[in-house]
């Protein structure tokens, strides 16, 4: 009873500080940091902060250090880098106590971290469980973005690529007001799009394919990828490249979160979904 309660005390002025932005100060922590499942009484923490059952399996699934950008997650590079890990931009998500520690579990958007050296530079948003005392406020203002991972696909058309070089690789989603709407007709949240938004251009992409001269080389295995029908407007098509559906890919093309594609419409075959 006395440990709900102080999970309450801590939660709620974190919900009335709006999840408020905050740096990373003792980069050191991370050499020690679990993974979010892993800590005792994270799960009980973002109960009581109010994320929903959805968000909270979320930040389990990609709260592991295998979720990490490279430079984090790979010791030799995390020590070169370490000077920069103070520019990430996070959020407080829930703060807990762990035994005798005060522990925060902490967002770090990909949006909001494309300044970062592109060894650290997330493609998807991730999650720490940090000491609260490792961390600094920072007053911007801001507020954490949603927690999403993009929009479901399970209901959609499969769609086939016919002509890969038709694809918008550079393509701005959030410049073209058709687009974007065509988006929320379909349905999307806000943080859906967001996500959409943000992978839909390639220098968010794989490796192998996250720039022309080097997408050229593999184009013609674009045809291989499994695609989904997310959105259509005008000439052009979103297609959702789903991480599960695309684990035998190359190396160099595997997604390992959900792509988006924008493409000329006449470029895509568009499957009717199977009956169940």
């Amino acid at each position: 009873m006395i440990r709900h309660l102080l999970l309450l005390a801590l939660c709620t002025p974190v919900l009335a500080l709006g999840q408020q932005q905050v740096m990373i100060a003792d980069a050191l922590t991370l050499n020690s940091a679990p993974s979010v499942r892993k800590t005792h009484g994270a799960e009980a923490a973002l109960q009581a902060a109010g994320i929903n059952a959805e968000q909270q399996a979320l930040i389990l699934d990609f709260g592991d250090r295998e979720d990490w950008p490279e430079a984090l997650r790979v010791d030799t590079m995390r020590r070169r880098y370490e000077p920069y890990i103070q520019n990430y931009a996070c959020f407080r998500v829930a703060t807990f106590p762990e035994d005798s520690v005060v522990k925060t579990i902490v967002m770090v958007p990909a949006k909001d971290n494309i300044h970062m050296p592109e060894p650290m530079r997330p493609l998807a948003d991730f999650y720490l469980a940090l000491p609260e005392k490792a961390l600094s406020d920072v007053n911007t203002g801001r507020q954490r973005p949603e927690i999403s991972r993009g929009p479901r696909w399970k209901n959609l058309a499969p769609a086939k690529i016919l002509l890969p070089e038709e694809l918008y690789g550079t393509y701005d989603l959030a410049r073209d007001s058709a687009g974007m709407e065509a988006l929320r007709g379909r349905g999307m949240s806000p943080a859906e799009i967001d996500a959409v938004v943000f992978r839909s251009t390639d220098r968010n992409w794989p490796d192998g394919i996250d720039s022309f001269e080097e997408r050229q080389k593999l184009l013609p295995k674009f045809t291989k990828y499994k695609a989904f029908l997310g959105a259509r407007w005008d000439d052009k098509v979103l297609l959702i490249i789903p991480a599960e559906k695309n684990r035998k890919q190359p190396i160099l093309m595997r997604p390992y979160v959900d792509l988006y594609f924008v493409y000329k419409a006449s470029a895509v075959e568009v499957k009717q979904k199977k009956r169940k």
